[in-house]
């Protein structure tokens, strides 16, 4: 536990004081860790997204039970991760102080019983505290959730972004149905209900390697609210299909699983186009990969338009917080009107490549308004030829079966 909790505080601390984005920060400490045994691993992920994910309150605590701040920025990052193992995990009290202790000492020998005694008080008293710091998450979103959704609907969805994200899986119909993968599972004790027409939630989260099939393309890890995207956009056999912000690809997966489309993924950053290619590889479909800006088509273009576009811009990424926690700490409130103005831009820009009769479908995972309906109704308002049509769903709130989305589906007119 000592080298893991170490490690988790190291990460912890790249997040916070440097902005690091957190699955960066964990790949790259696993990869400079490939000796450990895979629960040491699994062990290093969940105290570095545990600590985050509570960060709020943890600090609070950390706060109450420090007398004056504390000068050693690496021995503040290790307390909050053995407050998080005390206060969150099944972990032996004892055994997490210990650690605590030797890995201080490995830092700053000096202040061995400033560890030790603020652990040990905690365990004696933990302290009160007050009720935003509970709700692990900044102020500022805090308020904007109560102001556009109400004080009961705006709790649950910060109860929601605090928890850990169900594993959801989307069956390849191409390869296999629903109802014969759950059975497939089941023959290997993997319990799992349908909650989509190809959606499986699983009861405990699995290793891939687990699954079976996985890596011959039966199926792919995708939440049930980002399956809805490829049913909404209802693309038909020999339709030409844009995907723009298609990395890392599961929406792009998911539309060629469902029909034979000629389909155009693009993607700002190469590097991540890579991650689209696997994907498809893995499942054994095809698409052509474009690097290039949505928002600046005349660089990628080529001059023949789309009957769909599935435009699932840059967004804060509020709806989805469970998956990556570090967002609820970096994210700043400023950031949301200037999304709003990329994806403002993004949408202008590739309405321009739709057919007459097509329909594009804009897609955030998130919650604000700010980025979600405020800008579909602005772009109604100054064009015509747009129209919005009907959908079952249009902001999906974060519960247990899903994280958080909003979805638009435009139809130009002839």
């Amino acid at each position: 536990m000592l080298n893991v909790q170490l490690a988790a505080s190291q990460i912890v601390q790249q997040v916070l004081l440097d902005g690091r984005n957190l699955n960066q920060a964990l790949e790259e400490s696993l990869a400079r860790k490939s000796g450990w045994e895979p629960s040491k691993r699994a062990a290093l992920q969940d105290l570095s997204y545990g600590t985050l994910r509570f960060y709020g309150e943890l600090n609070a605590v950390l706060r109450a039970l420090s007398h004056k701040p504390i000068s050693d920025i690496r021995i503040r990052h290790l307390l909050l991760v053995a407050l998080y193992q005390l206060k969150h995990s099944s972990a032996a009290q004892y055994a997490v102080v210990d650690h605590a202790v030797k890995s201080a000492a490995t830092l700053n020998p000096r202040v061995r019983g400033l560890v030790n005694a603020i652990l040990r008080n905690f365990l004696r008293c933990p302290p009160e505290i007050r009720e935003e710091a509970g709700y692990n998450h900044l102020d500022w979103w805090v308020d904007e959730l109560k102001a556009q959704y109400g004080e009961a609907v705006s709790a649950a969805m910060l109860e929601a972004g605090n928890g850990r994200p169900p594993m959801t899986l989307r069956v390849n119909r191409r390869r296999i149905t629903p109802d014969d993968y759950l059975a497939k599972m089941a023959g290997m004790g993997i319990v799992a209900r349908r909650i989509g027409p190809d959606a499986l939630q699983l009861e405990k989260p699995v290793a891939v390697d687990r699954l079976p099939g996985f890596f011959e393309g039966l199926v792919s890890v995708q939440d049930a609210g980002a399956q809805l995207a490829a049913g909404f956009l209802d693309a038909k056999r020999g339709m030409r299909v844009l995907d723009a912000c298609a990395a890392p690809g599961g929406k792009t997966a998911h539309i060629l699983e469902l029909s034979d489309v000629e389909l155009v993924a693009l993607d700002k950053d190469e590097k991540r186009l890579q991650r689209v290619r696997e994907n498809l590889q893995r499942l054994g479909l095809q698409a052509k990969l474009l690097a290039g800006d949505a928002a600046n088509p005349e660089g990628w273009w080529d001059g023949r338009p789309f009957d769909r576009i599935l435009a699932d811009v840059p967004c804060s990424a509020s709806g989805v917080v469970r998956r990556h926690p570090d967002i609820k700490w970096l994210r700043r409130k400023e950031d949301i009107s200037s999304f709003a103005i990329q994806q403002e831009k993004i949408l202008q820009s590739l309405w321009a490549l739709l057919n007459p009769g097509g329909k594009l479908l804009y897609a955030t995972c998130s919650v604000f308004r700010q980025e979600n309906q405020e800008v579909v109704e602005r772009f109604l308002a100054r064009t015509p030829q747009a129209c919005l049509a009907d959908l079952p769903e249009g902001q999906l709130l974060p519960n247990d079966q899903h994280d958080g989305f909003f979805y638009a589906l435009l139809q130009k007119t002839a």
